[in-house]
This record gives C-alpha cells, sequence and structure tokens, in this order.
C-alpha cells in the first residue's frame, strides 16, 4: 500500500503524466460519479474486492485516470460523501467482509480533497453479496474466474498439492540415498546437527512432513524413491539439455528423482560448461565459475519447489552456448510479477514443501533467493538474471559473460569498509557502467522501487560519491563519478568516457530544446547549456555546433548573453 506522503508526491508527477501512467498492482486512481450516488459507492466496494483478492493495496478516489496536468486530472470528492458510509457499505457488501480504511487528501483542485482507500490483505477470495468480484492483476481488475479462484486456493494454502497425505508412513516408500543427499544439502547451509542426526522417520515428522502417521506428498518430493514420485507426483520430473543451437543439442538427460537428487545431479551436469576463472588480488588467488553456484542453486530451488505439480511439464534446464535458462510450470501468484519479484512479498504454491525446506535452510521464506541470484550476478560485474513469466510458465535467464575483477574486487573492499552494497546499488553500479546517465523513473524501473525510494537511494549514492547528480525536479539526472567509472570498467580509459559523455551531452540537450520548444517555452542560452553538460565554454560551443549539424531544426543563438538556440520543425 502507499502512504499518505507517497501519494502526494505522485499527485504532483500528474503534471508531466497522466494518472494511468503511474498505476501499479496495488495502486489504482479513479474519479468519483459526481452524478450518481449509488454507482459512484458500487464503485467504491468493487475496487475494495478487486484489491483485496490481489493482495491488497491503495485506491484514491477523486483522479481521472486519462485526463493530462494535474488541474484537469484532479477532480476531487464532494464534500458531502461521508467516509464513515462508505467503509460501512464496503463491510456490508463483501463476503467475507472487508474493512477498508479511509484518508482524507485536501489538495487546491477540484472540490479541494480526494479520497485514499487502503486495503489490507485479507483472506481471499471476497465477493460482493451476490458471488461477483474481482482480482487486481497489474493494473487492471480482472473478473474473478474459476482458475482465478483456484490460483487464490493456491496462494492461500488452502489447495497445497504437496500437504495433501497419502496413506501410513511406509519405509518403502523413501530412498535413503536421497535422505543421504537432503542432510548432506542442509548440512553445508549449517542446519543444528540436533536436527541432522535424527532418524529418518524423525527427521520428516520433525519437518512437518508426516502428519498423525501419513505421509505427505512433501515428504515423498523430498525423499521419495523414483517409483513412488512416479507413483504419488507424477508431475515431477526434470531434463537437462545442452543446446548447440535453439533447434539441436548434445547432452540430454531426462530423470525422476527426489529434489536433493535432483539439484545435485544437475549440478553436476553444469560443472564441465560452468568453467573457473582465477583472478589474483595481492597475494591470494580467488575462483569464480562463469555462473555463480549460490546463484544457479537459489535457481533450482525455486523451480522445483514452487512449481505446479499438477501440471504436466518437467523442470526443464537449457544450456545454451551464450545462456542458461531454468524453467518452471506455473506462473506467479499473489500478485508478482517479473516487474516487482525483487520486492514483493514473499508467496508460496506449496506452502508445506517451503516450509521445509526453510527448516533446513534451503531456501528462505524472506523472498532473499531472488535477491540472492541478483547479488551473486551483479558483484562479479556480470549482468542480472532476466527472470519472465511466459504463459503459465516462469524462466530465470543466465547470461553468460566474463567476471569484472576491478567490479569485484571494490565491492569487496566496499564490504570490508563496511559499505555493503546492495541489489539496487549493485543494479544500478552496473546500469551506469554502460549507460552514461539515468533519470529517475529509468532508475526506479531497473530497482522495482518508487521514485521517492529511488531518490533516496541515489542520493545516498551520491553522498558515498559513487554517483553525481544534475539538473532538478523532472529534469534530474544522475551519473557515474568520472574516477569510480574509469576503475571499473574493465575498458574504462579516459578517452571512453569523454566520449560516451560528449553523446549524453548531446542527447540530453537537444530533448530539452524539443521539450522547451513543444511547451512554447524559450530555448536554451550557451550558460545554461554549460549548466546542464558541465562543460566549459569553448566545450559548449562545439557541441552546439555538431548538434546543429546532425539537426537543422535548431536555430542559430544570434549575439548576446541572452541569445538562446531554439528548436522549430521545418
Amino acid at each position: 500500500m502507499r502512504s499518505r506522503r507517497d501519494i502526494e508526491a505522485l499527485l504532483a508527477e500528474l503534471e508531466h503524466c497522466i494518472a494511468d501512467d503511474l498505476e501499479d498492482q496495488d495502486l489504482d486512481f479513479k474519479q468519483w460519479d459526481t452524478k450518481s450516488r449509488d454507482k459512484a459507492v458500487k464503485k467504491v466496494v468493487e475496487m475494495a474486492i478487486c484489491m483485496a483478492n490481489g493482495g491488497g493495496g491503495s485506491v484514491v478516489f477523486g483522479v481521472a485516470d486519462r485526463a493530462s496536468g494535474r488541474e484537469q486530472a484532479v477532480l476531487g470528492v464532494p464534500p458531502e460523501i461521508d467516509v464513515n458510509v462508505l467503509k460501512r457499505a464496503v463491510y456490508d457488501q463483501t463476503d467475507p467482509h472487508i474493512t477498508p480504511v479511509f484518508e482524507e487528501l485536501h489538495v487546491p483542485e477540484g472540490t479541494g480533497r480526494v479520497l485514499i482507500m487502503q486495503v489490507h490483505p485479507g483472506m481471499p477470495p471476497h465477493t460482493d453479496t451476490k458471488g461477483g468480484g474481482t482480482i487486481r492483476i497489474g493494473k487492471d481488475c480482472q473478473p474473478l474466474t474459476g482458475t482465478q479462484r483456484r490460483k487464490i486456493g493456491v496462494e492461500t494454502g488452502d489447495t497445497d498439492y504437496t500437504a495433501e497425505t497419502l496413506g501410513p508412513v511406509d519405509d518403502a516408500l523413501f530412498s535413503p540415498v536421497a535422505l543421504e543427499a537432503l542432510r548432506n544439502l542442509a548440512q553445508r547451509e549449517r542446519v543444528p546437527d540436533e536436527l541432522l542426526r535424527r532418524s529418518d522417520r524423525e527427521l520428516l515428522d520433525t519437518l512437518g512432513l508426516i502428519r498423525k502417521g501419513q505421509v505427505t506428498r512433501a515428504a515423498i518430493l523430498l525423499a521419495g524413491t523414483e517409483e513412488a514420485l512416479r507413483e504419488h507426483v507424477p508431475g515431477h520430473l526434470w531434463t537437462f539439455l545442452q543446446m548447440r543451437s535453439d533447434t539441436e543439442y548434445g547432452i540430454r538427460e531426462d530423470r525422476v528423482s527426489a529434489l536433493p537428487l535432483s539439484v545435485q545431479r544437475i549440478e553436476e551436469l553444469l560443472v564441465p560448461f560452468n568453467p573457473i576463472t582465477t583472478v589474483q588480488q595481492g597475494m591470494f588467488h580467488f575462483e569464480y565459475r562463469t555462473w555463480p553456484e549460490v546463484a544457479v542453486r537459489e535457481a533450482l530451488m525455486n523451480a522445483f519447489c514452487h512449481g505446479d505439480l499438477r501440471l504436466a511439464g518437467p523442470v526443464m534446464v537449457k544450456l545454451y552456448p551464450q545462456r542458461l535458462e531454468i524453467s518452471n510450470n506455473g506462473g506467479f501468484i499473489a500478485g508478482i510479477s517479473e516487474h516487482n519479484i525483487l520486492h514483493h512479498q514473499p508467496a508460496a504454491r506449496n506452502p508445506l514443501l517451503v516450509d521445509a525446506l526453510v527448516k533446513l535452510r534451503l531456501v528462505n521464506r524472506s523472498n532473499l533467493g531472488v535477491g540472492r541470484m541478483f547479488e551473486a550476478m551483479l558483484m562479479e560485474g556480470k549482468e542480472p538474471p532476466v527472470i519472465r513469466e511466459i504463459g503459465d510458465s516462469v524462466a530465470v535467464i543466465f547470461h553468460k559473460r566474463e567476471i569484472n575483477a576491478a567490479f569485484r574486487q571494490f565491492v569487496a573492499e566496499e564490504s570490508e569498509s563496511g559499505r555493503s552494497l546492495g541489489v539496487d546499488q549493485l543494479l544500478l553500479l552496473q546500469y551506469f557502467l554502460q549507460h552514461p546517465e539515468v533519470d529517475t523513473a529509468t532508475a526506479a524501473g531497473l530497482c522495482q522501487r518508487t521514485e521517492p525510494e529511488t531518490r533516496e537511494l541515489l542520493a545516498d549514492m551520491e553522498r558515498q560519491g559513487y554517483v553525481e547528480h544534475g539538473g532538478s525536479g523532472r529534469g534530474a539526472y544522475w551519473s557515474i563519478h568520472p574516477e569510480l567509472y574509469a576503475r571499473l570498467r574493465a575498458d574504462g580509459n579516459a578517452e571512453t568516457r569523454r566520449r560516451i559523455d560528449w553523446d549524453a551531452a548531446k542527447t540530453r540537450v537537444l530533448s530539452i530544446l524539443i521539450e522547451r520548444a513543444k511547451r512554447g517555452e524559450a530555448g536554451l542560452t550557451n550558460k545554461e547549456i554549460r549548466q546542464i553538460t558541465r562543460f566549459d565554454r569553448n566545450h559548449a560551443y562545439r557541441l552546439m555546433r555538431e548538434l546543429r549539424e546532425e539537426n537543422p531544426q535548431i536555430q542559430p543563438p544570434g549575439k548576446g548573453k541572452h541569445a538562446r538556440y531554439e528548436y522549430r520543425n521545418t
């Protein structure tokens, strides 16, 4: 949900964009229906149901989501509308009942007030008293169909496939080899010896995988024999393909094996294709694999424990010459998407299985696994993984890149100095090594944060000396400190940086000239160009000469200190 302060900041953005552009999974803007109070109240109830089913969120009433300009968009809510009446209407007309919180926000436009409805996550599925309802998916409220209700059942744990019991405990169902592999994996994560020293049945019982003497599917997944898996969890299998091209493969392996054995075998298959690079730092030599083991392990564990085991189809591991792809059946749930997965609240499709793996420290309940994948790649100067939802499956893609030893050493030195770099900072620094600058909106999308959060993050990086700040308001931008750039880029010589800075300066000046022309404002003086680019007078003249040669629409400035370059469409 968005705070009052967040909403105030977003309303200010309406001078430059429409409200629809600001909407997200947990945020919607709605114009108040001034012609019919009944219709307006009905819309409030509908939005409360939509947000509650979608994991909660904020709805701002009194804002037209397609109008341009704040004055045209912020129309307000009539002063006679009583929030207590709205709260009661939502409560009475929903099942199970929803109790939203309403906040008034005073604004200078329209009626002078907008209403913020804060809807906390409930116990979905919520409907109206006639059984109808919607669910928030991305920026839309979609019908609460049978498929959506099934997904909600999965998300709430009401239909946990792995928690279903299969019958009395039978030792013949379990593989001693799988149980030993499970213990070995847990021991590497420093699980207390007291837990691992227990007998096989005691271990499974302590993990919650045996319930009242009945064995669960989760127990079979973690420690079952191949025969038990084929019989009781037919949707669990995996395929490894070493791809020579998009259509031809060399090595192929298909297996049905308990989860710890599956992860162990796939890691073994990857070893010949995941070479080690040795980097010398002072008197020490450090070894790094092309794809960090921790990133691969997290991706495999996620694929196996978050897959939809009711769907036929394997966990697929495809190794291409320049990338590694790990995918599983079952799309995102609980409002998670590829655009918010870094910081979204965790959600498990198979809660019992995940709970057991949490106790063994093989997965993390706090959604740290995705962050660890990103961190492992980024801290070595490599691209972050790409996470995509493709139909009803999720794929994690690791691109093949060489380690940037200078970047890895910088991260280590910062950590030793007590300045550990988080995933957000690593993402931005890696972006700066490929791009001359970033604006707030782009940085926010990159880090999957709100713009206010991102501005604070960039300001903190500026205080630490990592980046520099230019422009103001909507024109604000950040660039990496030149000395840090030269240190971190493997090819970071001064000439490369100057070329990047020069191209970025031309792009920025041209963009500002075009925007000013659209708004009917005056162009730029040479002094303003120097402030924007941080160039001296001669460099600014040279830049504008090149820019005019490339863009005939830019008119010459004339004479005098107030002379301006103007952009005119011819």
